[in-house]
Formats: C-alpha cells, sequence, structure tokens
C-alpha cells in the first residue's frame, strides 16, 4: 500500500512534467515565462527530492514518518497560501 502511494506520487511527477508539458507544446507552442521555471519547478523538484530522501533515509527503505509527511504537506500549504 505504502509502495504504490510513493510510486503514485513519482509517477504524477514525472507524467505532468514530461506529458502534458509536451502535450500542450505540440497542441499549442508558446513562451514559458522564467519566473515559474526559476519557482514552481524548482520547488518541485526540490520537494521530489527531498521526499526521496525521506523515503530511503531516515525510518529504513520505504517509510515516510508522520512529522516527515507532516513536513511535506506543511510546505505544500504553505505554497498554496503563497500562491
Amino acid at each position: 500500500e505504502h509502495e504504490l502511494a510513493l510510486g503514485n506520487v513519482i509517477g504524477s511527477n514525472i507524467f505532468n512534467l514530461l506529458v502534458v508539458l509536451g502535450l500542450a507544446g505540440i497542441i499549442r507552442p508558446s513562451p514559458i515565462d522564467p519566473s515559474v521555471l526559476y519557482s514552481e519547478y524548482l520547488l518541485m523538484m526540490f520537494l521530489s527530492f527531498m521526499m526521496f530522501i525521506m523515503a530511503y533515509g531516515f525510518k529504513g527503505p520505504g517509510r515516510i514518518s508522520r512529522f516527515e509527511g507532516g513536513i511535506l504537506f506543511t510546505v505544500y500549504v504553505g505554497f498554496l497560501v503563497m500562491q
């Protein structure tokens, strides 16, 4: 069950980055505002990296503690508030 959730998160990030952006570019090419590249994408890459470290680091392979999950959730809520 936990492996499925972790795979779902990682797969969703990969799908959104490659397929959704690729299809949007094929259908209607448009410039991307550089501020988006430096804010949202950097944050998404950083959080994906942090999730990877949390999943394979402190509690053993494949475990994210409630505290670590709370950190990820708090950062997400903070991101939504800042938008």
